[in-house]
C-alpha cells in the first residue's frame, strides 16, 4: 500500500524450514489396567502437546488426540489430561492426520505391550476390546472436535481385522519368519488400528443447473487441492440425475455461483459437498420429473431418467430429453400455443395457459440448490499391517509388504480413495522413519535443509500397497459415505514400531521403541541398550 504497487516475497528453503508450521510433537504417559484376556479395565493418559510459539488453531490438535486415541476399542474407564505448551519452536497447525497419529501411537503401542505381557497374539488382544457391530451407534461419553458427542456411527471392526489378517497372511507369518531366520534375515510384522472422525460441519452447499442443451453445470464452494473433487462430484450428479458423466461440469470456488463455503480440510469434502451435491441434484430431478409428467401425460412414479432422457418405464417411445424439459421450465410468452408445441416436437397434456408446467410460486429454470449440515461427524476406520526386514549389521529398515483394510462407507470412486491411501502411506513412511525437526539446546534448528532433513523417495515407499475395502454405510448423510483424505497416514508410526520390534525381538512390555521417527542409528543404539547382537 505504501509503494502503490504489488510486492512479492519469496522465501528460500532455509527460511521455509525455520518458519513454516510443524506438527506431531507430543510427550505421552500411559497407565493401563486389564484382565487376563487383555480387556481394558482402565486407561489413563497424560500428554504434553508442543504448540510452538503461538496457537493459530487453538487446541484442535490435542483435542483430536485425546478423543481419537480410543480407536475401535471400548475401555471400561478412560481418563485423559493434556497440556498444550508454548515453546520456542514455530507454530503447530493441523497436518494430515491432525493429532490422530499421536493418539493411535499411544493406544496401539499399549495394545502391543498388553499382548506381550500376557503372551497373547496381538490380534487377539485387539479383538477382545473391539466395539461390536451391533453396538453402533457407540457413545464414548466425550465431546469431539466439532463440539458434538463422540458417537461412532458405523463400522465392523472384527470383520476388518479378519480381512487384514487374510490380506497380510498373519496366521502364516511364523513360517515366513522361521524361513528368513534360517537365511540369516530378521523380519517382523506389525499392525495398527484407527478410527478417524470425518465430515465435520457446519455446512457445505451446491447448485445444480440443467441447461437447455441437456448439459449439467454444478457449482460448489470448497476448492480442490488435488483430491479429484470434479470427478467424484460429477459421478454423484450423473448417478442422481441419470445423465452421462461426460455431460456434467463441476466448478469450484466461483463465489458468483456459490457464495458460501467452509473449506477443504478434515476429510470433509466428500461427506459435506458430496451430500450437498446429491441433495441439490435430487431437487433438480424432482422438478424435471414433475414437468415431464405433465408433458408425457404420465404419473411421476412411472417415469425414469436414462442417459439424459425422461421416459415412461416399459414404454421407451414415450420420452422427453432433459434439455427440452429445461426449455419447458422457463415458459416464455406464447409458449402454450400450437406452434410452440410443434416446435418442441411433443404434445403438452394441458395447453391451458392457466396451468403451466412450472408450478405457482416456483422459480423458472431446471435447477436445484441445497446445503448439507450434519448432525455430527461420521467416523471412518481402518487397519494397517506391515512386514519389515532389519539389517543385522547396519540396522537399515526395509519394507517388504504393506497392507491396508479401509472402511469409508460407500465408495464413490475406488481409484480416488486408493490414491488417497497411497499418498497417506507415503507420508506415513516419512513420519515413521525419516522426517524429524532437530533443535539444539539453544532452540536453533540444526537440520534446515534437505541435506539433513530426510524424506522418503520412491525407493523408500512400498512398491505395492495392498488394499482391501469394507463398506459399512454411514446413516448420517444421504450417500452413506465417510471421509478418506487422511486415513493412509494415521497408523503409520504405530504399525512400523510394532513391526520393527517384532523383527528385532525386543520386549514391547518395556515399550522398547518409545519414540518415532526411528532411524537406523537409533535402532542400532537400541540394540546396544538391550545387549542384542543380531549378526
Amino acid at each position: 500500500m505504501s509503494l502503490g504497487r504489488p510486492v512479492k516475497f519469496t522465501e528460500d528453503r532455509r527460511e521455509h524450514f525455520i518458519s513454516a508450521a510443524h506438527e506431531r510433537g507430543q510427550m505421552q504417559h500411559v497407565d493401563v489396567g486389564f484382565d487376563d484376556d487383555g480387556r481394558l479395565l482402565g486407561l489413563s493418559v497424560q500428554f504434553w502437546h508442543d504448540n510452538g510459539a503461538y496457537t493459530p488453531y487453538g487446541l484442535i490438535v490435542p483435542i483430536i488426540t485425546s478423543t481419537q486415541l480410543l480407536g475401535p476399542y471400548k475401555p471400561q474407564n478412560y481418563k485423559v489430561v493434556f497440556e498444550s505448551l508454548y515453546t520456542n519452536t514455530v507454530i503447530v497447525t493441523p497436518y494430515r492426520g491432525a493429532g490422530r497419529p499421536q493418539g493411535v501411537y499411544a493406544m496401539e503401542r499399549t495394545m502391543d505391550a498388553i499382548a506381550q505381557y500376557l503372551g497373547k497374539d496381538r490380534t487377539e488382544v485387539r479383538a477382545n476390546n473391539f466395539i461390536q457391530p451391533d453396538e453402533f451407534p457407540y457413545e464414548h461419553g466425550l465431546l469431539f472436535q466439532d463440539g458434538r458427542p463422540l458417537t461412532y456411527d458405523s463400522g465392523d471392526f472384527p470383520q476388518s481385522l479378519e480381512k487384514l489378517k487374510a490380506l497380510v497372511g498373519w496366521d502364516d507369518f511364523e513360517r515366513i519368519r522361521a524361513e528368513a531366520r534360517a537365511e540369516g534375515r530378521n523380519v517382523g510384522i506389525g499392525l495398527a488400528c484407527y478410527v478417524e472422525g470425518t465430515g465435520v460441519g457446519p455446512y457445505e452447499g451446491a447448485h445444480v443447473h440443467i441447461e437447455t442443451s441437456g448439459k449439467v453445470k454444478v457449482a460448489i464452494g470448497l476448492t480442490s487441492q488435488g483430491q479429484g473433487h470434479q470427478t467424484a462430484f460429477a459421478q454423484i450428479v450423473a448417478d442422481e440425475l441419470g445423465v452421462p458423466f461426460e455431460d456434467v461440469e463441476v466448478v469450484a470456488g466461483d463465489t458468483r455461483r456459490m457464495a458460501y463455503s467452509v473449506g477443504t480440510f478434515a476429510s470433509r469434502a466428500a461427506v459435506m459437498s458430496g451430500s450437498a451435491v446429491a441433495l441439490a441434484s435430487r431437487k433438480a430431478r424432482e422438478k424435471a420429473l414433475r414437468i415431464a409428467a405433465d408433458a408425457l401425460e404420465a404419473n411421476v412414479e412411472d417415469l425414469e431418467i436414462v442417459d439424459g432422457t425422461v421416459r415412461v418405464k416399459g414404454a421407451p417411445a414415450s420420452e422427453i430429453s432433459l434439455g427440452t424439459i429445461a426449455v419447458l421450465s422457463n415458459p416464455l410468452r406464447y409458449a402454450f400455443d400450437e406452434a410452440s408445441q410443434a416446435a418442441t416436437q411433443f404434445t403438452v397434456g394441458d395447453t391451458d395457459p392457466s396451468k403451466p408446467p412450472v408450478e405457482p410460486g416456483e422459480e423458472p429454470g431446471l435447477e436445484g440448490k441445497d446445503f448439507y449440515s450434519p448432525e455430527r461427524s461420521t467416523f471412518a476406520n481402518g487397519m494397517h499391517a506391515v512386514v519389515v526386514e532389519t539389517d543385522p549389521e547396519t540396522a537399515e529398515i526395509k519394507i517388504l509388504r504393506y497392507t491396508v483394510v479401509h472402511d469409508c462407507g460407500n465408495l464413490i470412486n475406488p481409484m480416488i480413495v486408493e490414491g488417497q491411501i497411497h499418498g497417506g502411506v507415503a507420508q506415513g513412511v516419512g513420519g515413521a522413519l525419516y522426517e524429524r525437526m532437530e533443535y539444539d539446546d539453544a532452540g536453533q534448528l540444526v537440520n534446515a535443509s534437505f541435506m539433513d532433513f530426510l524424506m522418503p523417495y520412491i525407493s523408500e515407499v512400498p512398491n505395492e500397497i495392498e488394499i482391501d475395502h469394507l463398506e459399512t454405510p454411514s446413516p448420517l448423510n444421504p450417500l452413506g459415505i465417510k471421509g478418506a483424505g487422511e486415513a493412509g497416514v494415521i497408523p503409520s508410526a504405530a504399525v512400523f514400531a510394532s513391526a520393527i520390534e517384532d523383527a528385532e525381538g525386543l520386549d514391547p512390555s518395556a515399550l522398547a521403541i518409545t519414540a518415532m521417527p526411528i532411524s537406523p542409528s537409533q535402532l542400532f543404539a537400541l540394540r546396544q541398550k538391550y545387549g542384542k547382537d543380531l549378526t
